[in-house]
């Protein structure tokens, strides 16, 4: 029965994230970076200058950098690490091209999705915004049966889905320490975050959006520091490293091989599943922000894909490159990012990776 479960669920799984997914996100990218004109390129330095501005009513409404940190937070986590450290392993380094590409056009489709969160957003009693997918759906299309089963699905998504993965790449990364239990281990890393997730959520959006604030910058901060040390101390390699990326992104015999599992796709799907342009949560966060115009919230989620894709995964591949750790298919995963970390800062490094 468990084989039977693991094989429709796997089928499942590859069709609807190597065909449905792709052609729905990046063909969405593609037209709302038409239609828009490039917004994402002509307005990426506007976007800066918006997230320093005040929410309309700050006692009441989050304000644009609140929003830009807790959709951040949504976008950035194990799949930044552990996602980049497979998609290195199994594609080579030309993937990292192709996720740079994917960030591009997620830029536009965040847009898009982030300025009708704010065009169709509601007040609370107390004066705080929300708003999301589920209620443009439901103003737009007038099928409030369908924004309802939007919702639903999101809960589960992340609740379920997206849960599971980050906390399944947590507990990965104790295994290389000697007090690691199989059958504890995971057990009570998954009360500890439980419980850490609990006080976090436990005052509400403008709790979550006080904690990410905080969070979100201070972890990036020191992740980047980190990835900039590594290329510091291994600056020779730099060269070589944009070299087998660029190669490796236009390698016809690595592309078109096997193009299900090739380079280009790998990519693909790592860019998708990071910046998560197009599922709905980072438009969430954007319907509960005060700002003056609602195109100004679509531009700092722009700048949220830009930091999530663009900054951080692009931390992890060039801290991965410049280790001098070569990658291979069975150290995909959390194994690849702590051998490159312990090969240059020894036992240190490695904590740190499990702490990030």
């Amino acid at each position: 029965m468990a084989d039977l479960y693991a094989k429709i669920i796997g089928t499942a799984s590859n069709y609807l994230y190597s065909y449905v997914l792709i052609i729905l996100l990046v063909g969405g990218g593609i037209y709302f970076t038409i239609r828009t004109k490039g917004v994402q390129l002509r307005y990426l330095l506007e976007s800066i200058r918006v997230i320093l501005e005040p929410s309309d009513k700050e006692d009441e409404s989050i304000s644009a950098f609140q929003a830009l940190m807790v959709s951040t937070a949504s976008r950035v986590g194990t799949g930044n690490i552990a996602g980049i450290s497979t998609a290195i392993c199994f594609g080579g380094p030309g993937a990292i091209f192709w996720m740079w590409m994917t960030a591009i056009l997620g830029s536009a489709t965040a847009f898009v999705e982030s300025t009708l969160a704010q065009i169709y957003k509601r007040r609370a009693e107390d004066g705080s915004c929300y708003g999301g997918p589920s209620y443009y759906i439901e103003a737009v299309l007038k099928k409030r049966w369908l924004g309802v089963l939007y919702a639903i699905f999101m809960i589960l998504t992340y609740m379920v889905g997206f849960n599971l993965v980050a906390s399944f790449n947590v507990a990965d990364s104790f295994k290389v320490y000697s007090f690691y239990n199989p059958s504890l281990t995971p057990i009570l890393i998954g009360i500890i975050q439980a419980v850490i997730f609990g006080i976090c959520i436990s005052g509400g959006g403008k709790q979550i959006a006080k904690i990410t604030g905080i969070l979100v910058p201070v972890m990036g901060g020191l992740y980047i520091a980190a990835a900039l040390l590594m290329i510091i101390l291994h600056g020779n390699m730099i060269p070589g490293m944009f070299a087998s990326i660029f190669e490796g992104a236009f390698d016809i015999q690595a592309i078109f091989g096997g193009f299900m599992g090739s380079v280009v796709m790998l990519g693909i799907k790592r860019g998708l599943f990071s910046n998560e342009a197009g599922v709905g949560a980072s438009a969430t966060a954007a319907g509960s922000a005060g700002v003056s115009h609602p195109v100004k919230q679509g531009l700092v989620q722009v700048l949220s894909v830009f930091i999530d894709t663009v900054v951080i995964c692009s931390a992890t591949a060039f801290l991965l490159l410049c280790s001098g750790v070569a990658p291979s298919a069975d150290m995909a995963g959390m194994a690849y990012v702590q051998a490159a970390m312990n090969n240059v800062f020894g036992t240190a490094g490695v904590v740190f990776i499990t702490v990030a």
